[in-house]
């Protein structure tokens, strides 16, 4: 990938995977009607997936295109394990597979084990204001013992604002809860799993103070900096995002940032103004090749091994 520091191998560390599963959900969720599942996507301007291996080969061939070594790719909606799966299966010289889950599910241990072990995921996503649940809560004990059990595994856990705009455009409501979403739950966590590593999203989602708080306590935390970041409306000053970087920079270095895209469906496919944006901003706050390096892909390799 050419950058404002030559060529660096980009690894995209957040990526969403919208299978033929996650459509058929949405569409159960809708009043009942006459219209398709087909006919639902092709009302959001959207591509229909097909079959998983499909969709794995559309994404790499989208790759290549957009000079990206290798992406995240996340399922997303809770119980498509297999599809994400099936696509790492199919490609797996260009996907690291994460899947989200519901941690107080009966069978959340042995379904965890089984992504990992079977379905060689490298991910277990949690998304505490969706779900309703805290990540202090003691049903997540053994979850956390799976993962450390395992190196090169990530929890990866949105704090913050919470918004899914698929829904939104569906019309679907999304009964969330924030009272969840502070990145300070995790602290009593991250502290008693040394050996878990745990990765935030978009820099907190909002709560970028108490992100950075999080990060400066606990050195098994990662950020990534995924989607256009939208969050900094919610501070005042409203910082840009030089001013972003640079903060984080300062608490977290350049050894627990990831870079993300936040890419989903096609026909946008790998949202490169997003990775544009992030590195000028990067090169604007005097980040040398070695940093970006780092946060362009050698992070996410380090942390997946």
């Amino acid at each position: 990938m050419q950058t404002p520091w030559g060529d660096i191998e980009l690894w995209d560390a957040h990526a969403h995977l919208f299978s033929s599963k996650f459509f058929k959900t949405l569409h159960s969720q809708r009043p009942a009607s006459a219209q398709s599942v087909e006919e639902m996507v092709a009302e959001l301007g959207w591509e229909t997936p097909g079959s998983n291996v499909d969709l794995a080969e559309r994404w790499a061939e989208e790759l290549d295109r957009a000079g990206v070594g290798r992406s995240v790719l996340m399922a997303s909606v809770p119980g498509d394990e297999d599809s994400i799966g099936e696509v790492v299966a199919a490609r797996p010289d260009r996907f690291l597979g994460y899947f989200m889950f519901h941690p107080t599910a009966p069978d959340a241990e042995t379904r965890a084990r089984r992504a990992f072990d079977e379905l060689s995921l490298k991910g277990l996503c949690l998304f505490p204001a969706m779900g309703r649940f805290s990540v202090r809560d003691d049903a997540l004990r053994p979850l956390y013992r799976v993962v450390a059990e395992r190196p090169g595994r990530v929890v990866f856990v949105h704090m913050g604002v919470l918004t899914v705009g698929v829904r939104k455009k569906l019309g679907l409501p999304s009964v969330f809860d924030m009272t969840y979403s502070n990145p300070l739950e995790l602290h009593r966590v991250a502290l008693e799993n040394p050996d878990v590593q745990f990765v935030l999203p978009h820099f907190g989602a909002g709560f970028f103070r108490e992100a950075l708080m999080l990060c400066d306590l606990c050195q098994n935390v990662s950020l990534d900096t995924s989607s256009s970041n939208s969050w900094t409306k919610y501070l005042n000053p409203c910082p840009d995002l030089r001013d972003v970087f640079r903060q984080a920079l300062d608490v977290c270095g350049p050894e627990r940032l990831l870079f993300g895209s936040d890419s989903s469906f096609f026909p946008r496919g790998w949202n490169r103004p997003v990775f544009e944006a992030q590195a000028q901003a990067l090169k604007a706050v005097g980040a040398s090749k070695e940093d970006a390096e780092a946060i362009f892909g050698g992070n996410l390799r380090r942390l997946l091994r």
